[in-house]
């Protein structure tokens, strides 16, 4: 549900409204001479990528570069 409020209320009144946005996470529309010019919506935070998201988590155990002594058949 979004409220439309004029720039003059909004700059009255900005931290309570930035805390309703927050509160209630509806949005809030600011209009100049009954023009939409801004709009405040709640921040929803930043989706992690998939990739590297186990960077600096994992831990290697043992020796994974040399060879190991088992002979894969494909190589024969």
């Amino acid at each position: 549900m979004s409220r439309i409020i004029k720039a003059s209320e909004f700059k009255a009144k900005c931290l309570a409204l930035l805390d309703e946005v927050e509160r209630t996470g509806d949005r809030l529309i600011i209009t100049k001479k009954g023009k939409p010019v801004a709009e405040v919506v709640p921040h929803k935070g930043l989706k992690r990528d998939i990739i590297g998201i186990w960077k600096g988590r994992g831990e290697i155990l043992g020796d994974i570069i040399s060879p190991i002594d088992v002979e894969w058949e494909a190589l024969k």
